[in-house]
């Protein structure tokens, strides 16, 4: 039972009913979680709503009547309620799954469109540890839960850094920024607050194979600086910000002044692939006090590790502050493992790296 007694309230609405019995089975064999409701359409779960609030809704996008998306504005601006996206996922539907985490969804779970029942059977694990993220998302904000996998460190993926490596300053700086839960509407807002010719930006976001390119085109379209997914070789330069792509970790090298980014595969790091701890390890090891770092909102604690290495290799770092989180994980956990500089509420984020970058002593 979850520490104050109270079970996950969830309501399940999809319009296949084999979907609806196995969600239902999944979910209620975990005793801190009840289903209290199983709707095929969203008219009849707004019908569910007005008996019983639930405390996180798992939703399809494709269903009769009304879509889930225009669902889940709607829900966003009546009953802020946590929800878990649970769809199936092929490339060009990608755009779609953004606008769903944009709309407030606080997790996607791609179903395959063939198998969909055994799919949801073998993966009971995520969905309820999903449901069980969700469930301590602040409502009515774009969220993203964190994985179950087992958790490796990133040594997997790299040695730490040397200590006391020399590390010579050099005009240029980079800054590293990771975000999960949230962390879509609030890398929007870092990224499109950036000048044209700010320091290179290289971003991890946990967010499911496909998504990141749709995700960085989406940012790209907003902003004033260049914004895509990354790939293995592309320089960092000023004015450009590169998003890890989804399923690969992504590494920051360099080769005299030049730095460059790596995408390699490999385990889950921290439960994550890419995970925030790999690529500020190798911010850490390749650019040292050249550097600055930011743990934005999300679940869990990818990334504390990696900013603290950031940290004491002479980088500067930052964290997003507990009232400005969608979930005050990583941050939280960053602060409390002495990664932390300071941490700054979320509008105040983008000027104070671009101090931070300049050199200045103060964020």
């Amino acid at each position: 039972m979850p520490k104050n007694g109270k079970t996950i309230r969830v309501l399940i609405v999809d319009d296949s009913a084999s979907v609806r019995r196995v969600m239902t089975d999944v979910l209620s064999s975990d005793p801190e979680i009840e289903v209290v409701g199983a709707a095929s359409d969203p008219f009849i779960a707004a019908r569910h709503l007005q008996d019983i609030v639930p405390d996180v809704i798992t939703l399809d996008v494709e269903m009769p009547r009304m879509d889930g998306i225009t669902f889940l504005r709607k829900l966003m601006t009546q009953h802020p309620i946590p929800v878990v996206v649970c769809s199936s996922l092929v490339s060009d539907k990608s755009e779609t799954m953004i606008r769903a985490l944009e709309a407030g969804a606080v997790e996607i779970i791609c179903k395959p469109e063939i198998g969909t029942s055994q799919f949801l059977q073998d993966s009971h694990e995520r969905i309820r540890m999903a449901v069980k993220a969700a469930a301590q998302a602040k409502p009515g904000k774009a969220r993203k839960a964190a994985g179950t996998e087992p958790k490796l460190s990133a040594d997997e993926m790299l040695p730490p850094p040397r200590a006391n490596a020399p590390m010579a300053r050099t005009t240029e700086r980079i800054i590293a920024v990771a975000a999960s839960t949230g962390g879509t509407e609030a890398l929007r807002h870092l990224l499109c607050a950036m000048p044209e010719d700010c320091p290179p930006i290289v971003v991890v976001q946990h967010m499911p194979e496909t998504f990141t390119a749709a995700f960085a085109r989406r940012i790209d379209s907003l902003a004033r600086i260049s914004v895509r997914e990354a790939q293995n070789g592309d320089r960092l330069l000023r004015g450009h910000a590169l998003i890890a792509p989804g399923n690969r970790h992504t590494v920051v090298v360099r080769s005299g002044a030049v730095y460059r980014v790596e995408v390699r595969d490999g385990p889950l790091v921290s439960r994550h692939r890419p995970s925030a701890d790999v690529l500020f390890r190798s911010v850490a090891r390749s650019a040292g006090r050249n550097a600055v770092g930011l743990i934005m909102t999300g679940m869990g604690d990818d990334g504390a590790m990696g900013l603290r290495e950031m940290r004491d290799a002479g980088a500067r770092t930052l964290g997003q502050d507990e009232a400005s989180c969608v979930v005050y994980g990583m941050p939280k956990e960053a602060f409390l493992a002495g990664a932390v500089e300071e941490e700054l509420p979320l509008d105040r984020l983008p000027a104070a790296v671009l101090r931070l970058a300049s050199g200045s002593a103060k964020p």
